[in-house]
């Protein structure tokens, strides 16, 4: 099956002004509801990384859970579980940053990798490029690279993949919406 930008594009809803005013979210779950378009963007990822010498998925809490998952399971890779505080049980690597909508702090538990591992970060979208940012901490903290990010959405304007690559992560995705 071939990847279709536009129709993903038209499943993806926009919902203005949420979680706070001036935001304007992005919402997958109709790509979720819909098995054509979920296959056509888990055959994408697949084709992508099926050759690529990498070790890990780690799979950003929440939504980035639902391609990751996905992915790890189709390629045969283990997957990094990357949660929101208090979700893993200790001892836990932490790692606080701001977002457009305020601050969050993501956890990872230390043998989820190793000295050498290479890792692709899956979420679902990159927007200012921060919770990549902190998995890739986090990845380091227990010695793996991050080798490439990867998500379904980008929102260029917000300037996150522009920041992740100059951090020298690249930066794959599926299609991009202009605007905030």
């Amino acid at each position: 099956m071939l990847f279709d930008e536009f129709y993903i594009k038209s499943l993806v809803g926009s919902i203005p002004d949420w979680p706070r005013k001036g935001v304007n979210f992005r919402d997958i779950t109709p790509v979720f509801n819909n098995p054509r378009a979920l296959r056509m963007v888990a055959d994408c990822f697949v084709q992508r990384y099926v050759d690529l010498e990498f070790s890990h998925v780690a799979a950003v809490d929440a939504r980035g859970f639902l391609v990751g998952s996905i992915i790890a399971y189709a390629l045969n890779k283990p997957l990094i579980l990357v949660r929101k505080k208090g979700k893993l049980p200790p001892p836990v690597h932490s790692q606080t940053f701001d977002m457009d909508y305020g601050h969050t702090t993501l956890e990872i538990q230390p043998n989820c990798c190793k000295e050498g591992d290479l890792i692709v970060i899956f979420d679902d979208l990159i927007a200012t490029g921060h919770t990549v940012l902190a998995t890739s901490k986090l990845v380091q903290a227990c010695g793996g690279r991050v080798i490439e990010a990867a998500a379904i959405i980008d929102l260029p304007d917000l300037q996150g993949s522009a920041l992740l690559q100059d951090s020298d992560i690249p930066v794959f995705t599926l299609c991009a919406f202009e605007g905030t």
